[in-house]
């Protein structure tokens, strides 16, 4: 007589916090969506001006998407109550690795030696008085420049 051997296949669930995941998964999803309309703009705005983007602007759409994608693989996970820890914190490790390159490299160029925002405060004299492109120049110009002079001031006589 043969015998038949039953395998029986047990499969973990884990049960999420809702309130504590659904708040991680809104602020994630807002960041990533916040990241990928910004940088897409950007890259609009420059393809308008017939400029070539920076390799960093495409960057942060990429990883503005990836983390979209990962909120939706996590709501799917959840839903099918298949969602295992190893998997959030490896995808969270890895779109915050992305995210620390993008904002470094933004940073540079933002605040480093070439192209820094605080060397640009040469102020147009007169500053114009009607309503046109280069009004609004000016005065971005000049609240760049008060904020950057407000911080070197604050930072006379401090060892840093």
């Amino acid at each position: 007589m043969a015998e038949t051997v039953r395998v029986v296949r047990k499969t973990t669930r884990y049960h999420w916090p809702d309130v504590q995941l659904n708040f991680w998964l809104i602020v994630f999803l807002a960041a990533s969506a916040t990241t990928l309309g910004v940088f897409a703009y950007f890259i609009t705005v420059q393809q308008q001006m017939s400029l070539n983007s920076p390799w960093y602007m495409p960057f942060w759409v990429a990883t503005g998407s990836l983390g979209i994608l990962f909120v939706v693989l996590i709501i799917y996970l959840v839903s099918t109550r298949q969602l295992i820890p190893g998997i959030v914190i490896l995808g969270s490790f890895i779109l915050f690795v992305l995210f620390l390159t993008g904002l470094v490299k933004i940073s540079i160029e933002l605040f480093g030696p070439q192209g820094s925002v605080s060397t640009n405060c040469a102020l147009i004299d007169p500053p114009p008085r009607e309503p046109s492109e280069a009004s609004l120049a000016y005065l971005q110009n000049l609240n760049v420049c008060e904020f950057d002079n407000k911080i070197k001031q604050s930072r006379v006589g401090h060892p840093f």
